[in-house]
């Protein structure tokens, strides 16, 4: 009888402790957070389907500045602090990038590197959207610490640091939505994703 009471109470402490560190690890991430995790979960299941649910998902500026910020996606190492703002047809994107971090493999060798070296705030404005499953962006601006990058030095960067790692990336990069993903609009504050 003894044994069986402290088995019990031994199996309430585990439930206790389980159900404080759920709670706790809720806490830990924003309503913003868990409603992008969400809708996330969503996508990839709605995806699974034979035929995807067409109903539109918005996915907040709110929702997706709170999912980068909290670790619901790996950046690239060197970029931090993430920040998207959406207009029609536009992202508008800022972040801290320590470009020693970013180029130290590349820059061995290559004096040309130097121009891209400390920690800067990059403002980016692209011109965004898919339709019939291919998603676009078109970069027109890139500003480090509010001075404007020429374009020359922009397509340097690109073509010598970016497309190494990710072939896909250019000044305009055009690519396959994922998640069967049909169209994505970008709106004031948010952008608006059809599954078929």
């Amino acid at each position: 009888m003894k044994l069986s009471l402290y088995r019990l109470t031994f199996l309430s402490f585990v439930a206790l402790a389980a159900g404080v560190a759920a709670q706790q690890e809720q806490r830990q991430h924003s309503a913003e957070y868990r409603s992008m995790e969400q809708k996330a979960a969503y996508l990839k299941q709605n995806a699974a389907n034979i035929r995807p649910d067409p109903k539109p998902t918005e996915i907040t500026q709110a929702e997706a500045n709170a999912y980068f910020a909290e670790g619901g996606v790996k950046l690239p190492k060197g970029v931090t602090k993430l920040q998207l703002a959406a207009q029609p047809g536009v992202l508008d994107a800022h972040a801290l990038v320590d470009f020693d971090t970013i180029t130290q493999k590349a820059r061995a060798g290559n004096p040309l590197f130097s121009v891209f070296t400390g920690v800067h705030d990059v403002h980016g404005v692209a011109h965004a959207e898919g339709a019939n499953g291919t998603g676009t962006i078109r970069v027109e601006s890139v500003y480090l610490d509010n001075i404007q990058v020429p374009e020359i030095a922009l397509e340097f960067f690109v073509e010598r640091y970016l497309k190494p790692k990710y072939p896909s990336v250019g000044m305009t990069s055009t690519f396959k939505l994922p998640l069967r993903i049909d169209s994505a609009v970008v709106e004031s504050g948010q952008v608006r994703l059809v599954q078929k």
